[in-house]
């Protein structure tokens, strides 16, 4: 479960369009979901799109790993934190997780605390 949301975050934190297209494509299914409250966005293109969109909301800030964690067959939970490098988070999240059978996400629902 680390692995997962240590790799989900890179790729909220990836800059590169390339780059982050090919995070996308390892951490999310094909035809995967995502929702929060300013998204509501499916497939690799969208996912990357709504990355792309919060970055460009909130220049220089990146995402970490927030504290809590869980998981239990084929759905997890974890929050997130949005702020300044090495400093306090200005925002902080709770994704839950739909999981694939190959470990990918297929659906995410999030909520901004």
């Amino acid at each position: 479960m680390t692995n997962l949301v240590e790799r989900y975050v890179a790729a909220w934190n990836e800059t590169d369009p390339a780059a982050r297209a090919k995070a996308v494509a390892e951490v999310w299914t094909e035809d995967a979901t995502y929702t929060d409250p300013l998204a509501d966005v499916a497939g690799h293109d969208g996912i990357a799109a709504v990355i792309e969109g919060a970055q460009g909301m909130f220049p220089g800030l990146v995402f970490t790993p927030g504290e809590q964690y869980d998981a239990h067959h084929d759905v997890a939970r974890f929050t997130w934190h949005l702020g300044p490098e090495g400093g306090e988070p200005v925002v902080v999240g709770f994704d839950v997780v739909e999981l694939a059978g190959d470990g990918r996400v297929r659906r995410v629902v999030g909520f901004l605390d």
